[in-house]
């Protein structure tokens, strides 16, 4: 009875007004509005790290073939934990597991503020919560595409998810911002160059905390309802996993994702933060102003994706706005000057964007609502494992000057081949409910 007159109650609302994108954020219920700040919160926090943590690592004596093994690691270990926290949210409880992915977070943080023995950054990394990309790491973002895809309804998912992901790349953006300004800030009182970065590192735990006490204000309406859809419900929990039905599609999407994701995994920000440096010399004030620019474009680019996929579909809206970026991402280090090279790092964040808030709505579509939690997991975990190794390798080629762009030239190639096979495995295959005009 409490699904279907929600269900009821959605409809309603959908019969009495067209809305309009900036409508949809005046409909959020107060769960989706915590779940929007969660998400503000936590990408502010990723961006700002992800702008020095190269920096503080190096500060703190690691070569940069540690720092690749390092970062490698933590995803590897990301891999664990989103894993098995993801896959049993819907079980246990989603609120409950967002809130031990904040406490590692925390964790995590601390541990990388105050000490500099390599074991103890292994473990920290590796066990806790840390983001080495600006991007989500952990098990958060499946569980907020669960529980938000659970409080919006099925016509309004793509828009409210277009909508989260603007949220995050402003966060990012800001927190790229305030990650490159807040050593300077810091170093210009006297302290040391890696005080100013060991300061951004202890604002992530802070903000950590933060999280713990949004996500402990959830509803239970952003749980599992027991009563739906009970018999794919009883199926999913013999799963190891959390999906039952949705299993191959899951599997085929959480293949091709690797694929991406291994691709991004050469240009994670940290690494793509610091080919700057090695290449023109630039500061990390400024490059925070550079990746401040870079994620408000992307995050702008998020909301032009619903009215696209409303027009287009879902799928071919991924292919065609992915595809030129990726181009963009192989001519970035054939640029001759710095303030080339920051154009058409601009250009490919105006469009690079615009295939998340597709890809997770049709991730959402296609499976049952008592699998997403897990199905997101999977797919998330599966685009950690992809990026999880890369950086590795990259930490070995700036070793190398000649290298340095090599990594460019490796993502933009992969990620483009993970374009055509997508669109040749699922163009014809339309999410449920999808409506194009």
């Amino acid at each position: 009875m409490h699904s279907m007159s929600r269900l009821e109650r959605n409809a309603a609302l959908e019969m009495c007004s067209d809305l309009r994108s900036e409508g949809v954020l005046k409909s959020l219920s107060y769960d989706a509005r915590l779940l929007f700040l969660t998400r503000f919160s936590r990408l502010f926090a990723y961006g700002a790290l992800s702008v020095v943590l190269v920096f503080y690592l190096s500060g703190i004596g690691l070569s940069e073939s540690r720092i690749g093994l390092l970062l490698t690691l933590m995803l590897l270990g990301d891999i664990i934990i989103s894993l098995t926290l993801t896959t049993q949210a819907d079980l246990v409880g989603r609120r409950r597991m967002l809130i031990i992915g904040s406490i590692l977070m925390v964790g995590a943080g601390l541990v990388f503020a105050f000490t500099r023995n390599f074991l103890f950054l292994v473990i920290a990394g590796t066990v806790g919560v840390i983001s080495p990309s600006g991007h989500e790491v952990g098990p958060f973002l499946p569980i907020e595409q669960a529980a938000l895809s659970h409080v919006v309804s099925d016509s309004r998912r793509t828009t409210a998810f277009a909508w989260y992901t603007l949220t995050g790349s402003f966060a990012t953006a800001f927190g790229s911002l305030c990650g490159g300004v807040l050593p300077s800030l810091v170093s210009s009182g006297g302290a040391t160059p890696i005080d100013g970065y060991r300061t951004v590192v202890i604002t992530y735990a802070v903000l950590g905390m933060v999280l713990m006490l949004v996500f402990w204000r959830l509803s239970s309406a952003t749980e599992v309802d027991v009563s739906e859809d009970s018999s794919s419900s009883s199926a999913a929990r013999k799963m190891l996993v959390g999906v039952g039905q949705s299993r191959k599609i899951v599997l085929k999407l959480s293949a091709l994702f690797a694929l991406d994701s291994f691709g991004g995994g050469f240009v994670v920000q940290s690494f793509a933060a610091y080919w700057f440096y090695l290449r023109f010399g630039v500061k990390s004030a400024t490059l925070g102003a550079i990746f401040f620019g870079a994620n408000l474009l992307a995050g702008v680019s998020a909301l032009l994706a619903s009215k696209l996929a409303s027009r287009f579909g879902l799928v071919k809206t991924m292919v065609f706005t992915h595809l030129p970026s990726n181009v963009l991402l192989l001519l970035l280090p054939l640029m001759p000057t710095l303030h080339i090279a920051i154009a058409v790092l601009l250009l490919r964040f105006s469009i690079s964007q615009m295939d998340v808030p597709t890809r997770q709505s049709y991730t959402m579509a296609v499976v049952n609502p008592d699998e997403r939690s897990a199905a997101a997991g999977i797919t998330g975990v599966a685009r950690t494992i992809g990026a999880s190794l890369p950086p590795m390798f990259v930490g070995l080629m700036f070793a190398h000057p000649r290298l340095i762009n090599l990594p460019f030239f490796i993502a933009g190639a992969l990620k483009i081949a993970y374009d055509l096979v997508l669109y040749s495995q699922f163009a014809a295959i339309r999410a449920p409910g999808e409506k194009i005009r």
